[in-house]
């Protein structure tokens, strides 16, 4: 991980998008844990709200969307007058559906494109005075998916390719005040996001092609471990799990080998292709929520 100068995590303050659950409530937590103060900014108010509660008087509970510039300014300003500055803010809010880019609805391409990316771009903006006041550290949740586009991950894999490389030019653009700007690439991580895609019909196939270290979900403590460390060594790139870094180095290797490995099989990705439209699983995707909406209504 390549570092810039870091700084105490114990007595900063900290923004979190996406903090629910999944990796956004597991960093904050542990964020919470080393002494920092967390604004849990979300679209799941009862979830944010107990999490606030079971962490105490120095976390508060703000309910915004990611696609709404007013309400993560408000979200800002809140935490603000709660806890006087902001050190540490990380853009994690993101959102997945399934379906081939020939037939998903274009309402659900479009709100991947608004929380994923465009979500990010107005986290950051809402930031960014703060961060260069507090010459903190801003930290944007990409994926591997950022480097390697497979199947059926379009709409989420063009969104986190967007997202690496506003990282990348918002780290120069603010250097200069003192800021640091990390991007953080994560594989398969078990969070309910994860856990849903797999469980759609059109994965199953193409799961089975992926090689076991790819296709097993790492731990959710992996990713807030990675996190962690990268926070304190304001990181202008961290990952997960390890093997991440070597996908990234190498991608332009890697790209083409996976397009040729999905080509090499066109029967898989032709079963996939026909189980995503003969089982209307994109009928059943929340159109706010995405995928994951469906751990929270106890499918899986």
């Amino acid at each position: 991980m390549s570092t810039q100068r870091g700084w105490q995590i114990a007595g900063a303050s900290a923004l979190v998008t996406g903090a629910a659950r999944g990796i956004g409530a597991g960093i904050a937590k542990r964020l919470h844990e080393r002494g920092a103060n967390v604004a849990l900014v979300g679209l799941e108010p009862e979830r944010l709200e107990r999490l606030a509660m079971s962490l105490g008087e120095r976390a508060i509970a703000i309910e915004a969307d990611v696609s709404d510039l007013s309400a993560l300014e408000g979200a800002v300003d809140a935490t603000l007058s709660r806890f006087g500055r902001i050190d540490i803010g990380i853009a994690n809010a993101g959102i997945s559906f399934t379906g081939p880019l020939r037939t998903a609805p274009v309402a659900q391409v479009e709100r991947t494109f608004a929380v994923n990316l465009l979500g990010v771009w107005r986290t950051d903006r809402a930031l960014i005075e703060a961060i260069v006041d507090s010459r903190g550290y801003l930290l944007n949740v990409a994926s591997l998916a950022a480097a390697s586009h497979a199947p059926m991950m379009g709409p989420y894999s063009a969104s986190k390719a967007g997202v690496e490389a506003l990282t990348d030019v918002l780290r120069m653009e603010l250097s200069p005040f003192g800021a640091g700007v990390g991007c953080a690439y994560f594989g398969f991580i078990d969070t309910d996001l994860v856990k849903a895609a797999f469980a759609m019909p059109s994965a199953a196939g193409m799961r089975r092609r992926m090689p076991a270290f790819v296709r097993n979900p790492a731990p959710l403590s992996k990713a807030i471990d990675a996190l962690e460390k990268g926070i304190e060594r304001r990181s202008a790139r961290l990952w997960a799990p390890r093997w991440v870094a070597g996908a990234i180095a190498l991608r332009t290797i890697i790209q083409p080998l996976t397009e040729r490995q999905v080509l090499s099989d066109p029967r898989t990705l032709q079963q996939a292709l026909t189980a995503a439209a003969e089982s209307g699983e994109t009928d059943g995707q929340d159109p706010l929520l995405g995928v994951a909406a469906r751990a929270l209504e106890g499918e899986l």
